[in-house]
């Protein structure tokens, strides 16, 4: 039952992580001002989660080349 458990816990994993690396950047972008502010990410509870780790330059914005690095 515990291998059962596991292997459905990394279905799901995965699955929601190839969901989540369709969505497009323009998706997010939602005023298409070329970058995803942190109001604009915050309707997705993953990307909120990763928004920080994702900033590199830690501006409070994630710009294309941020946001591909999910995919």
């Amino acid at each position: 039952m515990k291998h059962i458990n596991t292997t459905l816990a990394i279905i799901a994993l995965a699955t929601s992580s190839a969901a989540f690396a369709a969505v497009s950047f323009d998706t997010f972008d939602t005023d298409g001002d070329g970058v995803i502010s942190q109001k604009e990410a915050s309707v997705n509870a993953q990307l909120v989660e990763i928004f920080s780790a994702l900033d590199t330059d830690q501006n409070g914005e994630l710009s294309k080349e941020e946001f591909s690095k999910v995919q």
